[in-house]
This record gives C-alpha cells, sequence and structure tokens, in this order.
C-alpha cells in the first residue's frame, strides 16, 4: 500500500506529468509473470522512471536491484528502500557462507516478479553508456524462458544528474525494444548481444528526433 500510494502521490506526478515521459514500444514490456528489464543507467529518477510505466496494481511486484552498501547505509534509507521503492539490496562482495549472490533475484524470478537491472553497475554521465557487465547473461541462462527487456532512456541523467540532489524538468524518452532470451549462449555474448540491442534502440530514438 506505501509503495502505491508514493507512486501515485509523488513519483508520477513528478516523472509523468513534469518531465512529460515519452514512451515507444510500450507494447514490448510485459505486464505479467516474470520478467528482467534492462536499461541504460545515468541517473537515480531512471528507476522511477522504468516503474512508472507499470500500472498501480502491478507495482509491488516491479523490483529494483540496487547495490547494498549504498541504499542498506541507514536504517532510515534501508527502510524506505525496502518497504516503499522495494528494492532488492544486492551486495557487491559476497562471502561464500552467505551463497549465491544472486539468490534473492532468483526467488523474485521464481515468483514471477519483475526484475530492473542497469547492467553498467552505476551511474554514468548523462547521456553516455558504459560497457554492459555479464550479471545479466549469467541470470538469464538460468531462467532462459523468462523474457530479457532491453530499453533506452534518454534525458534522465539531465533531469537529476549523478551527485546533484536538485531535479530539473527535462523531457525524458524511454525506448522499449523486443524481449530476447539467452538459449544457452555463454556470458560474453548475450552480454554483446545485449548492448547492442540498447545502442540500437539509442540509435532509433536518434533518428525519430
Amino acid at each position: 500500500m506505501l509503495k502505491k500510494l508514493f507512486f501515485l502521490c509523488i513519483i508520477r506526478p513528478i516523472v509523468l506529468l513534469v518531465t512529460g515521459v515519452h514512451v515507444r514500444g510500450q507494447n514490448h514490456l510485459p505486464k505479467e509473470g516474470a520478467s528482467i528489464v534492462v536499461s541504460n543507467h545515468n541517473s537515480h529518477l531512471d528507476t522511477m522512471v522504468l516503474m512508472s510505466l507499470y500500472p498501480l496494481r502491478r507495482l509491488p511486484k516491479v523490483r529494483p536491484v540496487a547495490a547494498f552498501d549504498y541504499f542498506m547505509k541507514n536504517r532510515v534509507v534501508a527502510w524506505f528502500s525496502q518497504h516503499v521503492i522495494g528494492i532488492i539490496p544486492l551486495k557487491r562482495k559476497v562471502s561464500k557462507d552467505e551463497g549465491h549472490p544472486f539468490a534473492p533475484v532468483h526467488k523474485a524470478l521464481d515468483v514471477g516478479e519483475t526484475i530492473i537491472l542497469f547492467p553498467e553497475g552505476s551511474r554514468g554521465e548523462p547521456e553516455e553508456m558504459s560497457p554492459f557487465k555479464t550479471g545479466v547473461a549469467h541470470l538469464s541462462k538460468v531462467y532462459p524462458d523468462v523474457p530479457v527487456i532491453p530499453i533506452y532512456i534518454h534525458g534522465a541523467g539531465k533531469a537529476l544528474p549523478k551527485g546533484e540532489a536538485l531535479f530539473v524538468p527535462f523531457i525524458i524518452d524511454v525506448v522499449i525494444g523486443e524481449a530476447l532470451y539467452n538459449r544457452d549462449e555463454d556470458h560474453k555474448t548475450f552480454t554483446k548481444r545485449l548492448e547492442t540491442a540498447v545502442n540500437k534502440l539509442e540509435q532509433k530514438y536518434k533518428e525519430i528526433v
């Protein structure tokens, strides 16, 4: 309930009205069942934009994967991140005693939730994309029938740049591509295919505008 109210009263008015988000390829976004949503990453606003693409009834099952050391650094941030945003905190370094680092993500996919991942690993400079890490490829190989949805976001890095607390109204564009599946590809091959898919969405955006 808190999550729905937060998005309905605060996030959606900001993301959808103030910034004027333009979405292309909405039909490619699964509204039910397990899925892995992958996007470029320039701003904390990216997560809010992606989550706002879903109807309110689906929001409780939309779970961004976020760095444990950043979002669990104090009780207030940890409580808000888990109970309002619904993040899955992921540790960058996990000991053998703690089990598989993606175990919480596996659990979420097993119950049909939508996972949001940023394969660049951290926020980059506005409108610049860093090479993708291979985590999504390893995950999709375990779940070959779960769709991986490539998305390109333009403008969020300018609306709320990394290291800035001041929100600047700026038009945000979202281009959603067709689902990819890892049919027994090695992690480097699939990662390259995924990165290429997001790059093609960027080019598609540039051709449109």
